[in-house]
């Protein structure tokens, strides 16, 4: 038996974000940390459809890895599919693919019981149209610059490259979304300066007030980071895929007016109104050409956007 949070926010993901009808099949993808989110969504899919299925496999090792053998077929196989994890499949082939053979699917990366039941109490609908708001004011600038009171100088060249916004509601085949959701983002073709990420930031989750940390950028690439474990990381991922692990992977805009202050999760706080998320790492799936084995995004509070000289109006919490 669910408890009512639970139930509630799978029903929110299951009906509204993704409009599960009783003809379609349905893939629960989740790991053995993340089972309590996976079973509620199966619960909620498997009332709707008689074509429903939770696929459990161990927690991953890191953020973008390829998940198990038998887990790309069950989703590219599926009309809908859902991916409570430990670690993120959004960025991998295994998503990517299931989308390209006409699957509609949503991601929950590191999502824990609490971001679950307060990231899925929001009227998607209403972040559709904050998305649909920012969208216009970037999609065709040709310089993106993005300031902060914390240090953030940061200028974005989009090259032609398309926006995406992630409204959480995934209706159409192929279309996909990481949920919480909300935001427009977009993996630049370059960028050049610095930004200082005093949010939110695996492996350190939410930091404390005055903590900040900083990344030199130059030509699309990352080459100064402030922190001894971040720097690790990417280190860990060049060792695979060389100079791609420091690629400057993606500008995010948070959109959801329903995330009122920053929590310590990337998944949620990325999509928090009022903020922006910049990555390194992997970008394929989002639009760009790089293919690492890592995507590491970082939250900049009270952010000013201002694209091809006039400024971006951003949503704010509600």
């Amino acid at each position: 038996m669910l408890n009512d949070g639970l139930a509630a926010a799978a029903t929110t993901a299951v009906e509204q974000c993704m409009a599960l009808d009783s003809s379609e099949s349905c893939v629960v993808v989740t790991d053995d940390k993340r089972r309590p989110i996976g079973e509620a969504l199966y619960e909620v899919a498997a009332a709707i459809t008689d074509d429903a299925a939770l696929l459990q496999y161990p927690p991953g090792t890191q953020h973008g890895e390829e998940p198990p053998t038998p887990v790309p077929a069950a989703m590219a196989d599926a009309d809908v599919f859902l991916a409570p994890t430990t670690k993120s499949v959004s960025h991998t082939r295994a998503r990517g693919d299931a989308c390209d053979a006409g699957a509609r699917g949503a991601t929950l990366p590191g999502i824990t019981e609490d971001v679950f039941t307060t990231g899925l109490d929001a009227d998607y609908d209403t972040i559709a149209a904050h998305c649909r708001d920012v969208l216009p004011q970037v999609e065709d600038a040709d310089e993106i610059r993005v300031t902060s009171p914390a240090g953030t100088d940061i200028t974005f060249e989009p090259g032609g490259r398309e926006w995406h916004a992630d409204t959480g509601i995934v209706h159409e085949p192929g279309d996909f979304s990481n949920l919480p959701a909300g935001e427009v983002f977009v993996s630049p073709a370059n960028a050049n300066g610095t930004y200082v990420v005093d949010g939110t930031m695996r492996p350190h989750g939410l930091l404390e007030p005055g903590q900040q940390l900083r990344f030199e950028v130059e030509d699309g690439f990352v080459t100064e980071i402030s922190d001894d474990e971040i720097r690790e990381q990417v280190e860990t991922g060049a060792e695979e895929v060389g100079r791609d692990a420091y690629n400057l992977a993606e500008l995010g805009i948070g959109t959801n007016v329903g995330v009122t202050e920053l929590v310590g999760s990337v998944l949620l706080d990325e999509k928090a109104a009022g903020t922006v998320h910049i990555a390194i790492g992997d970008d394929a799936g989002i639009g760009g050409d790089t293919d690492a084995p890592l995507h590491l995004d970082g939250i900049v509070r009270e952010p000013t956007v201002i694209a091809d000289g006039e400024e971006v109006a951003l949503p704010q919490p509600e």
